[in-house]
């Protein structure tokens, strides 16, 4: 690459972070030109590219980018330490156009209106209204547990394979556009990740491969766990990057399923949060709600807690800090709180319109 062509692209990167900065000003221009505009036609033709491919194309170009920035640095080894200047020139080169790519084919998407205004719903509740939803929530898991195993004691054990969930959230979303046609999801791509046992050691369900648009799960969670994180990957491929809002999205398409074991999956997924929730707030009434959930929906929340917990690693931490920084530096302040905070939006669509 010629030296001038270099120098464009190292002076274009602060200008692409004013104009991204200054684009997160007016949220509807996002909103209305880029997430309903331009990007549903790049996601749908990166879905229409990849989306039949097996594997996860992404995992394999992330691979090879690792590999060659290697055999970059192994080869020019020599030249980097008598030139150090131009090694970071070519890093910010890098930079400038990665960063492009990204906003382009999906980054932007941080910047659009948050759920709350697409739902109209509020994401402020009080301690009763968390109270309620979370009892609501507990009557609903125990109901679906026992319409499952036929008594309070068994855990639920989901009878589908990965490819199975896959296909059954494929129909969820089908279910989900009756309600909202603009959750429309055509030319799925979902995949299991090649890299679940390193996602598993960062503490990760899943995440969307902004380059390819493949919505990638973490094979080796529990398997009722992997319908609520199917759905939420697959709504940052619909266009929604906040953590709180795919959640929502994850649990809504998940609990108007029609598959019971998909609802169970829902009520359980969105009762761990709010139970989290309201420890902190008022033990008294979190260990009473405990005391009512069936042993059979206990054990699957063990069953996730063992599962975390066998991965535990002092690396986690790290990978969670990135990300955390990551998250605040894409326009969503509470960086990795914002997947708890789906709480507020759990209450608040409750409170709104039920379910």
């Amino acid at each position: 690459m010629k030296q001038k062509i270099k120098t464009i692209l190292i002076i274009a990167l602060p200008l692409q972070v004013i104009l991204v900065k200054w684009l997160g000003n007016y949220p509807e221009l996002v909103e209305a030109h880029y997430s309903n505009g331009i990007y549903p036609i790049i996601s749908r033709f990166l879905r229409i590219l990849f989306g039949w491919v097996p594997f996860s194309v992404g995992d394999l170009f992330y691979t090879v980018l690792v590999f060659l920035a290697l055999r970059y640095i192994y080869k020019h080894h020599k030249s980097i330490r008598r030139k150090p200047l131009e090694f970071l020139k070519n890093i910010f080169v890098v930079l400038s156009i990665a960063y492009f790519i990204f906003h382009l084919l999906w980054g932007l998407n941080y910047y659009r209106h948050p759920i709350t205004w697409r739902f109209q719903i509020e994401k402020e509740y009080t301690l009763e209204q968390l109270v309620s939803t979370t009892k609501h929530l507990t009557r609903q898991a125990n109901n679906y547990q026992v319409q499952i195993t036929g008594d309070t004691i068994d855990p639920v054990e989901i009878p589908y394979s990965r490819k199975e969930i896959f296909k059954r959230t494929e129909e969820g979303y089908a279910k989900l556009k009756e309600y909202y046609p603009d959750f429309e999801y055509k030319t799925p791509s979902l995949k299991a990740s090649i890299y679940s046992l390193p996602l598993t050691y960062m503490g990760y369900g899943g995440y969307l491969n902004p380059f390819s648009n493949e919505a990638q799960v973490n094979g080796l969670l529990p398997a009722f766990r992997l319908p609520t994180v199917s759905g939420h990957e697959v709504g940052h491929q619909l266009g929604y990057s906040a953590e709180d809002a795919t959640n929502l999205i994850g649990f809504l398409v998940t609990s108007k399923n029609d598959d019971v074991y998909f609802k169970y999956a829902a009520y359980s997924h969105a009762l761990g949060y709010c139970l989290s929730d309201l420890s902190r707030k008022d033990e008294a009434r979190f260990n009473a709600l405990i005391e009512k959930l069936n042993p059979g929906v206990k054990k699957n929340f063990r069953e996730v807690a063992t599962f975390w917990e066998h991965y535990e690693n002092p690396l986690e931490p790290v990978f969670k800090s990135l990300f955390n920084t990551f998250l605040k530096a894409n326009n969503q302040q509470e960086g990795i709180q914002s997947y708890n905070s789906v709480v507020g939006l759990v209450i608040g669509y409750h409170e709104k319109y039920g379910f």
